[in-house]
């Protein structure tokens, strides 16, 4: 068996992101790093990630600190993965333009679950329970400013 180490490249690692919709969050609270998983939507139309959060720790720093990170993986096995890592910024959502945006990601999460895992969840409170909750959702995206990869293949 022959291990391959690589770089994944651009186009790779936009379909490794619009094929998952669990990654983990980094941010900066003052002078500490935080990692965070969370459900997200990569809207390859506006190239850029969409999730959203109850009002908090992360989204307050985030709003200090715009500069984030989302690293995704598909890890098989210690001799088969795939992992991109995503930096960008941390732009908030405002009324019907964040409501527009939290539909799109529903629906865009409801869809990639469907054709990773064959079937999908029929509501938003299927796959999180953050709309449950009484206050209001941040909507938010990712610009995305750069995003790479790396693979390990030892098939």
């Amino acid at each position: 068996m022959k291990t391959i180490f690589g770089t994944l490249g651009s186009d790779e690692c936009l379909k490794l992101l619009s094929q998952n919709y669990i990654g983990r969050l980094a941010f900066i609270s003052g002078a500490t790093p935080y990692i965070t998983p969370i459900t997200y939507y990569y809207d390859a139309q506006e190239k850029c990630v969409l999730s959203y959060s109850s009002e908090g720790h992360k989204v307050k720093a985030m709003r200090k600190s715009g500069s984030v990170a989302l690293q995704i993986d598909e890890i098989h096995n210690i001799q088969d993965w795939r992992s991109v890592l995503v930096h960008g910024n941390y732009e908030e959502l405002k009324g019907s333009t964040a409501k527009f945006y939290l539909h799109k990601f529903a629906l865009g999460v409801q869809e990639t679950i469907a054709e990773k895992e064959g079937s999908g969840p029929k509501f938003i409170s299927d796959f999180s329970s953050r709309l449950t909750q009484k206050s209001i959702p941040i909507v938010y995206r990712i610009i995305i400013n750069d995003i790479s990869g790396k693979f390990r293949d030892g098939k």
